[in-house]
């Protein structure tokens, strides 16, 4: 009885190892963006602190918008971009805090007509 147990034991550690070489072999997933409007700047601390941005994100079905806070490492992302503009961006959890990784201005997302 124990040998089975060691047998189905190996198998299992042999079987995940193949499974992980063949994820990481994968091309990574493209990048998904959000559609969101751009709210404002946030300066924590004085200017030495954190940079985050208020977004408001476009509702999805029947949710209402909901408006996020993103921390911004680089703050040339934000170049170009007004307060009130309609952005595509992505995000990433970094450090525990939804942290922004791109974005870029869009045109307004016409209400009942399909948007990208």
């Amino acid at each position: 009885m124990a040998r089975w147990i060691h047998v189905l034991v190996l198998w299992a550690v042999v079987g995940a190892g193949a499974a992980s070489a063949q994820t990481a072999t994968e091309a990574p997933a493209a990048p998904v963006y959000t559609r969101a409007r751009f709210v404002s700047v946030l300066q924590e601390g004085g200017s030495g602190g954190k940079l985050y941005v208020r977004l408001k994100l476009l509702p999805r079905s029947k949710l209402p918008f909901t408006t996020q806070a993103f921390r911004v490492v680089d703050r040339a992302l934000l170049a170009g971009i007004p307060e009130g503009a309609w952005v595509k961006f992505t995000a990433r959890h970094i450090e525990g805090e939804n942290t922004l990784t791109s974005i870029h201005v869009v045109e307004e997302c016409k209400r009942f007509q399909p948007c990208d």
